[in-house]
């Protein structure tokens, strides 16, 4: 059984081949029941998750999550996850992956693969809210699916917007840090945000005719990063159906009767399939909220797999 670093891990996932293979994971489907949560000291809010998926006949897999908060006070990260992958027929052990690199590759990775279907293919302009673990890997993501020319980072702390900025412009991006926030929502074709608000950061009203809004942040009811303004002006797709039951963006809207459930465009998988209607014109805009799925983690680890089994030249 392969043991994957994270280093191994971020080899094995160029953003171009893992946006690929999540297009045919979600096209083609696995069986991923809803994802396991059990308190492990309710004193602490510790907890561990189980996320399992597997395909008929390939691959069998489950991510590991163990969600420690009281870490912080220790200097210690709060998270640590373990993916463990398995052949669907034998149950053999082939690999165990690490876990949180392969989350945050995944994560920002469905979010471009939904950008193709939703954003205008001569996106220029990107903006990035949240220059944290997933918000720092967006601007790769997305440059790998269109031809971003300037990337505008905002981050609560402009120290972690101005680190990202330096990042990127070192490795030859066009790259500026928001001076005002409005300002460059308004300038732009694609907006991602990955933070922890639990205020909208985002307001409808700044939205250009045309733009795509990326919610990647917003993993539990009672957190928010764009306003029922948003919602109104947006047509709205997810990533599975879990996001309904899982984000405030959607869960608190939907209970103040600003959006109709039965108004989602769809899903990630529909759109993977052309089940369902992608962007119709240039100045449409469109919202699309992940909350994360066992099937990205499952097509994720399975490229892992066969990339360390059978490296590039």
């Amino acid at each position: 059984m392969l043991t994957i670093s994270a280093e191994d891990t971020v080899r094995a996932l160029p953003f171009d081949a893992l946006i690929d293979a999540l297009r045919i994971g979600f096209r083609n489907g696995a069986h991923t029941p809803q994802r396991h949560h059990h308190v492990v000291d309710a004193g602490s809010d510790a907890s561990v998750l189980l996320m399992p998926s597997w395909t008929d006949g390939e691959y069998l897999g489950v991510k590991l999550v163990n969600v420690f908060p009281g870490n912080s006070s220790l200097g210690r990260p709060a998270l640590s996850s373990a993916f463990v992958l398995a052949s669907a027929t034998t149950g053999e052990h082939l690999a165990v992956v690490d876990g949180n690199t392969l989350t945050q590759r995944r994560t920002v990775a469905t979010s471009a693969l939904a950008a193709t279907y939703l954003a205008r293919k001569d996106s220029k302009v990107h903006v990035v809210v949240g220059a944290g673990h997933v918000g720092s890997l967006a601007a790769d993501a997305y440059r790998s699916a269109f031809g971003i020319r300037k990337v505008i980072v905002h981050d609560h702390v402009p120290a972690h917007a101005q680190r990202l900025v330096d990042s990127l412009c070192e490795r030859g991006v066009d790259a500026d840090v928001a001076t005002d926030l409005r300002d460059a929502v308004a300038a732009a074709d694609i907006v991602t945000c990955a933070t922890l608000a639990t205020e909208p950061l985002i307001r409808g009203d700044w939205l250009r005719e045309g733009t795509h809004l990326d919610l990647i942040g917003s993993f539990r009811p009672t957190m928010r990063e764009a306003d029922d303004e948003c919602l109104r002006r947006g047509t709205v797709y997810i990533d599975t159906w879990a996001a309904l039951e899982e984000s405030g963006d959607l869960i608190q809207p939907i209970d103040a009767g600003v959006l109709d459930r039965n108004a989602i465009a769809g899903t990630l998988p529909g759109l993977c399939r052309g089940d369902i209607a992608a962007r119709r014109d240039r100045d449409q805009i469109t919202v699309f909220k992940s909350v994360g799925s066992g099937l990205a983690d499952l097509a994720a680890a399975a490229l892992v797999y066969h990339s360390t089994r059978n490296p590039a030249p």
